[in-house]
Parts: structure tokens; C-alpha cells; sequence
């Protein structure tokens, strides 16, 4: 379990975190969704003892603080910009993060070929992370967040410009991780991919947690209306907001001037640029 009670955190005149309370259960692939700024990295570098709180208190799988090592051996953290050692192999990348985290011998060993299978690059392992291609990159900081198996892990953006085949192992990866009681916290801008992924997902903005819940809650509490576009024959387009786009459009059947319909029903970024707004953030 991994909890934030009452969390404030500032930055000079920002808040980054206003009284910022979240609990998230074992075995839950939790979204923390938000735009640039919203806090989420800041809750993140709580989470992990890199940041210390103004005030408000961090809980961890029942253990001390973040900043006592011992506690810090039980999250695996894989961030958006990469942390790996280039000049080094795969392999060697990750009996160094093992060692770190106080693996060693032959339990170091059989957990490094785990996770290098796990993320498809034990064939790649000798060769050196400067030539790896950048979802091969995305697979192995992910691998060196789990080497040590740890209870809870953070994963900030993890499938950020990977490709499409890494982009699945990785999700799969999460599942898998999820099904064998790992915590996980998963940030993303990517809202389709949080809407597969998470059993519950988090909005965060001008750091205070907006809204909480499952998707389907989440649509139906703060997605807002459908939209149903009609395309005429003399190539006019209307659009009507209607929280039943099905009546709406079975009532059109018949009108010759109809030409197509399309329905657009409310998502999960829906939910997130009603929460946010959608004036661009940088």
C-alpha cells in the first residue's frame, strides 16, 4: 500500500502539492493523470524521499519514511528521462541497479536474465545500451526498476515515443505486475492508454486531486454529453450535444437530406480537459 496524507509541498511562491491525499492498494495500476506543472512529479519525488514535504506524512507498505533506504528497497522507479548507463551492456546496467539495491551472487544473477526476458532483451544483453533503440531503452529502465522486486513501483511516462511492440510489452509487463499484488503508480499523457491500463485513475492539477475513480465513474461523473456530428447532402455538418446520441440519431433515419452520422461519446479525455481546461500548458 502507498499513501499520501495531507501532503503540501511549495516551491518558493508555487504550490507545487496542496494538502495532496491519496491511497492506493496493492495490486491497483493506479493513473495519475494531469497536465504539465500539475504536481504529479513532485507527489512522485515525495513518494520516493527526493523531495521532502512541508508537511503531511507518506506511508509505504507500512515502513518508515521514504528517505530511510531500507524503506526506499521496497519502490522501483522507472523515470521519464532515462537512467541508464550507456556505455555499459544491458546486463551490466542491471547487476549495477541490482547491487544498489543489495542483490548479489546467484540470486543477482537469476534475477537479472528474469527481467532482461521479461522485457524481451535477453538476446540484446551484452551489447551496450548505446546502441539500443529508444523502446529498448524503455524496456530496460523499466527492467531496472523491478530487478530488485520490489512491493511498489513508480513509472513516470514509461512508454513515452517507444514503439508500438514496446509499447505493448510494457503494458502487458504492467499487467503481469498487477496480477503478482504490485503497487503501481503510472503517469501518462497517453489518456487511451491509461483507460486500458488502470483500475482506477487520479486528476491532478495546480496540485490538488480533482477527482478519483474508475474510468467508467469517472466518464459518467465528468466526461459530459455526447456529441453527434450530421453530415447533409449539400455539405453542411451540424454537431448535437445529447446525453442519448442513439435516440438522437434514430430520430434522423428517414430525413433524406441526412447524408452520414457519426457519434462521438465521452472518454477519458473528455473527463481530463473538462477537469483541466483546455488552454495549452507548457
Amino acid at each position: 500500500m502507498l499513501g499520501w496524507n495531507e501532503v503540501s509541498k511549495g516551491f518558493g511562491t508555487v504550490r507545487a502539492l496542496r494538502n495532496f491525499t491519496l491511497r492506493i492498494e496493492p495490486g491497483e495500476v493506479f493513473g495519475l493523470l494531469g497536465p504539465n506543472g500539475a504536481g504529479k512529479s513532485t507527489a512522485i519525488g515525495i513518494a520516493l524521499g527526493l523531495v521532502r514535504p512541508d508537511s503531511g506524512t507518506i506511508t509505504i507498505a507500512g515502513e518508515g519514511s521514504p528517505r530511510d533506504p531500507a524503506t526506499r528497497r521496497s519502490i522501483g522507479a522507472a523515470p521519464q528521462a532515462i537512467a541508464l548507463y550507456d556505455e555499459l551492456s544491458g546486463r551490466e546496467n542491471l547487476r549495477y541497479f541490482g547491487r544498489l539495491q543489495g542483490l548479489a551472487g546467484a540470486t543477482l544473477t537469476r534475477r537479472v536474465d528474469e527481467v532482461l526476458d521479461e522485457v524481451g532483451l535477453l538476446p540484446r544483453a551484452r551489447d551496450r545500451v548505446l546502441g539500443y533503440s529508444g523502446g529498448m531503452k524503455r524496456r530496460l529502465n523499466l527492467a531496472a526498476a523491478i530487478v530488485h522486486d520490489p512491493p511498489i513501483l513508480l513509472l513516470d511516462e514509461p512508454t513515452a515515443g517507444v514503439d508500438p511492440q514496446s509499447r505493448n510489452n510494457i503494458l502487458d509487463m504492467c499487467r503481469s505486475l498487477s496480477r503478482r499484488g504490485k503497487t503501481i503508480v503510472y503517469t501518462t499523457h497517453y489518456m487511451e492508454e491509461a483507460a486500458r491500463l488502470c483500475t482506477r485513475v487520479g486528476i491532478i492539477d495546480h496540485g490538488s486531486l480533482l477527482a478519483t475513480g474508475t474510468v467508467g465513474s469517472l466518464i459518467s461523473q465528468h466526461g459530459g454529453e455526447s456529441v453527434v456530428t450530421i453530415t447533409r447532402t449539400d455539405g453542411s455538418e451540424s454537431r448535437v450535444a445529447t446525453p442519448d446520441p442513439v435516440r438522437h440519431a434514430a430520430g434522423l433515419i428517414g430525413d433524406a437530406s441526412v447524408q452520414g452520422l457519426r457519434i462521438d461519446r465521452a472518454d477519458l479525455e473528455s473527463v481530463f480537459l473538462n477537469l483541466t481546461g483546455r488552454s495549452l500548458r507548457d
